[in-house]
């Protein structure tokens, strides 16, 4: 195997302007548009046959190596099914995002109204480092968390 790196994380949403607007909240920026239709060579890469799809690519600012996710509001095919109801359940689960003032973060999410988890939580790896960090869900429920490292 030759992988060498992430690209980016895909985030399906059922509203994309709204879920645009949640991940500049959090310091993200739309940097390529995703086209709405694509190639029989692209669906076929996808696992569809054709689709229609409202998205980009967004980068959180000013941070070296680029952090990416792929904000995709699916068209056709369309599935309303809810995203993963809790963090136990098989594969992608949530994604972590390094925070540099995680309290600041949690009560800044808060006060904008965003259903937060819990207070930050405190886990050791040694007696001398560890991380504090809090799980929340954007706005169609799917689950982030932020992490500072201590």
């Amino acid at each position: 195997m030759n992988i060498d790196g992430m690209v980016h994380v895909n985030i399906n949403c059922t509203n994309y302007a709204r879920s645009k607007a949640f991940y500049e909240m959090l310091g993200f920026e739309e940097v390529w548009r995703v086209p709405a239709t694509n190639s029989a060579e692209v669906n076929a890469a996808v696992g569809m046959s054709n689709y229609r799809v409202t998205g980009a690519i967004m980068k959180l600012k000013g941070v070296e190596p680029a952090v990416l996710i792929d904000l995709l509001q699916w068209h056709e095919p369309e599935d309303h099914s809810p995203p993963y109801a809790n963090l136990y359940r098989p594969g992608l689960a949530r994604l972590a995002l390094r925070s540099s003032d995680l309290q600041a973060d949690h009560d800044y999410l808060v006060a904008q109204g965003v259903e937060v988890l819990s207070p930050p939580a405190t886990v050791y790896a040694s007696a001398n480092s560890g991380s504090r960090f809090f799980c929340f869900k954007d706005p169609d429920g799917t689950f982030l968390e932020l992490v500072e490292q201590f």
